[in-house]
């Protein structure tokens, strides 16, 4: 995808802020402690903080959290369901805090709209030495039949590589998190942790419709796109009536700050 390719699907998500803030899940709490282990301290930033989904587990695990989100829709849903959160407009290349300001930086699927060649200097000069940057994906657990059956279904579109276990660890572990002049990051690591998300078909459809390659689709195509979903749910007997658990995971990708002479 080119860099207006790029944009287009970054930006398409605060016509639905709204929908993006009911219907996303959030993320698994033992994903959250893991990423933030090495931290020297509580100080944390969500970068592209979305909603607050990821900010709302910082919440409950009584961090420092500092929220920063660049859409302006985004941000109205954030801090009307967070109103005690310091939440910022700003974005991963131009982050509005001083030098050395937190101990973590997080991001709940928001990482891969990152343009690193910038952000990786910019995360690096907030973050304390010994501090951690880590990213968060709620992904699918497709070891599931139905559930892969449902990623086969729906296409790449909806369900891309970074929204299934089987894919995840290979589209992420690419993103060029250490580079950058004086950036000074360790080793990636790569974690996942089980999550659930309650869904009934209709709520799952509307989540699914949250997702970037649907929101630019034309009306047309994504219409028979969300009812072609809607009928598969309803040939499963796992999905076809009432409520039931999604099977997820949250994977992390996690790097720490290394203290620079």
């Amino acid at each position: 995808m080119g860099p207006e390719g790029q944009h287009l699907h970054a930006s398409s998500f605060g016509a639905a802020a709204g929908a993006y803030a009911e219907h996303r899940p959030d993320y698994a709490s033992a994903a959250v402690r893991w990423a933030l282990e090495p931290a020297p301290g509580s100080r944390v930033l969500d970068l592209g903080a979305g909603t607050g989904k990821l900010t709302s587990t910082l919440v409950a695990l009584d961090t420092d959290v500092i929220a920063v989100e660049p859409d302006p829709a985004m941000l109205t849903e954030l801090r009307r369901a967070l109103r005690a959160v310091r939440a910022l407009a700003g974005s991963a290349e131009a982050i509005p805090l001083p030098d050395a300001s937190v101990d973590a930086v997080l991001a709940g699927n928001a990482m891969h709209w990152f343009d690193m060649a910038v952000a990786a200097t910019e995360i690096a000069r907030v973050l304390a030495p010994g501090g951690v940057l880590a990213g968060l994906w709620n992904v699918m657990d497709d070891r599931v039949d139905w559930v892969a059956g449902l990623a086969r279904f729906s296409g790449s579109a909806v369900i891309g590589p970074r929204d299934t276990l089987r894919s995840w660890r290979a589209a992420t572990a690419g993103l060029p998190l250490g580079t950058g002049p004086g950036v000074g990051f360790g080793s990636l690591e790569q974690a996942e942790f089980p999550h659930r998300q309650r869904r009934t078909a209709d709520s799952l459809v509307a989540t699914l419709a949250t997702r970037t390659g649907v929101l630019v689709m034309a009306e047309q195509e994504r219409e028979v796109t969300l009812s072609r979903i809607r009928t598969f749910l309803a040939s499963r007997p796992e999905t076809a009536d009432g409520e039931f658990a999604l099977p997820m995971l949250t994977g992390v990708l996690r790097v720490q700050h290394l203290f620079l002479s």
